[in-house]
């Protein structure tokens, strides 16, 4: 009914009245002539402007399942929520040509790719199923823009409804790990069988090369230690933006993301969450603190005191961390294999000089493994360190198989010097010609930049989102203030 609208009873007009405060319902006239309180409407779960926004709808609850054996496989993870952004473009193609105008650099960053891939596919040769996994993750990259774009600038979809999913879909993630570590501990077979069916790479089924001797819950994710780029890569950023615009969506951002990575670290699901929530528990000091007020600087600097005493903390109650301190790189098998895993390719680079500038190729990161795998063992036997598992892994890795664990280690072997520096200047001056650098944008980047130090997913939306929010901001706003 509409606010303003006029209802007669017995003879008398009484007006219906919205009443004041969050989740009020209508004045609305009694039989007996009092005005009583209608129930608030339940706030609709999604209203589509036509049914590709289902899509949209779709990207969003499968955000945090990129491990399950639906997804598309990509380098040690199988997404979903990239390939419904990129089905999402390509049924809205009138929108999609007007975003291209303004994302054509990301456009055109593929092709570029691919022209600079020639000189290694010409030496070390093509590999099919490689080059799509490669190619169809920078493709996800403006994708990713051009969905954002077409939702909320073009078709104004509720960013309430957005907030909304996003914020179901990890509550449900949190809640399929609690189940994986019930399931885990009480040794319920049946579940633990079910998911590891369901998951590419089962962590909570023990015994097995990736479960262990004890198994641990990795709730939807490829990987337990992936909980922390979800967190900090997508739900914080969108915390620093709702902040501005909701608070109460703010605060239900706030709490998943505490819950969600202190359950983490309590049920045991990995070293490197305890690692990512140290670093953006600096990143939140710096960017609270008004650093320029002289009454309210000390207190930030009692933050990061105290962040610093439980990063000590943590290190010695954790035995993972505990024993990389006490023995180096190879005190944790984990830990070590993702140094010999990014070694090897660049090793390869060493050993062929000339890809530093074009790279190997597009899919030809176990090529350079390959060329590598000499330099790589004879540096690690440099260091003192066991140099055994690092042969074994370099001679029997493939194209379709190969993994590093890190995107700069991948993009510099593929692409090398002309193409990561490429892709790196078009994102700088791209949010430098839309956006004025803040303390928020300029520590939101450094904490990106340190996420995929141990993630490679071209796809995954932390970066595109960056990108695509320091851009829109303002315009984003203007979209909400409408609404």
């Amino acid at each position: 009914m509409d606010p303003s609208s006029i209802e007669s009873d017995n003879g008398g007009e009484r007006r219906c009245e919205r009443t004041a405060g969050a989740g009020a319902g209508l004045r609305m006239p009694s039989p007996m002539g009092r005005a009583y309180a209608a129930p608030a409407l339940s706030p609709r779960p999604f209203t589509p402007r036509d049914r590709s926004d289902y899509l949209f709808l779709l990207a969003l609850l499968t955000l945090p399942a990129d491990g399950t054996v639906l997804g598309f496989f990509q380098p040690f993870w199988t997404p979903l929520s990239p390939w419904f952004l990129v089905a999402y473009c390509v049924a809205n193609p009138r929108l999609l040509r007007r975003t291209m105008h303004r994302y054509a650099p990301f456009f055109a960053l593929p092709v570029v790719l691919v022209l600079l891939s020639m000189p290694g596919w010409a030496a070390f040769g093509l590999h099919n199923n490689a080059v799509v996994m490669s190619l169809t993750g920078v493709v996800a990259i403006p994708a990713t823009l051009a969905a954002l774009d077409i939702a909320f600038m073009y078709k104004k979809l509720s960013w309430q409804e957005a907030v909304r999913a996003v914020i179901a879909a990890y509550w449900f993630a949190f809640g399929v790990g609690v189940v994986q570590w019930l399931a885990i501990h009480l040794q319920l077979g049946a579940v633990q069988g079910y998911f590891g069916h369901l998951m590419y790479r089962s962590y909570i089924t023990t015994g097995v090369a990736w479960g262990g001797d004890r198994g641990r819950p990795q709730f939807l994710f490829a990987e337990p230690s992936y909980i922390g780029m979800h967190l900090f890569g997508v739900l914080l950023p969108l915390f620093w933006l709702m902040r501005r615009r909701d608070r109460v969506f703010a605060e239900r951002l706030k709490r998943l993301i505490v819950v969600f990575a202190a359950g983490s670290v309590l049920m045991g699901s990995g070293t490197r969450i305890i690692l990512d929530s140290l670093v953006a528990l600096i990143v939140v000091i710096v960017v609270e603190t008004p650093w320029r007020d002289a009454k309210r600087r000390p207190r930030g600097i009692v933050q990061l005191i105290g962040a610093g005493l439980l990063a000590m903390v943590s290190f010695a109650a954790d035995s993972r961390l505990g024993s990389i301190l006490g023995n180096g790189m190879e005190g944790d098998g984990s830990f070590f294999a993702r140094i010999w895993q990014s070694l090897g390719p660049l090793c390869g680079i060493v050993e062929r000089p000339w890809t530093l500038l074009t790279g190997y190729g597009a899919g030809n990161i176990a090529d350079a493994t390959h060329q590598g795998a000499g330099l790589a063992a004879w540096v690690l036997s440099a260091m003192h360190a066991d140099a055994k598992p690092a042969i074994s892994w370099y001679a029997v890795i493939a194209p379709d198989t190969v993994w590093t664990m890190c995107a700069y280690t991948n993009a510099l072997t593929e692409f090398g010097l002309i193409g990561f520096g490429l892709f790196v200047f078009m994102v700088l001056r791209f949010i430098g010609r839309h956006h004025d650098w803040t303390k928020l944008s300029v520590c939101w980047l450094v904490l990106v930049a340190y996420l995929y130090v141990q993630f490679e997913g071209y796809a995954f939306a932390a970066l595109p989102f960056l990108i695509w929010a320091l851009t829109r901001c303002s315009e984003f706003i203007r979209i909400d203030d409408a609404q």
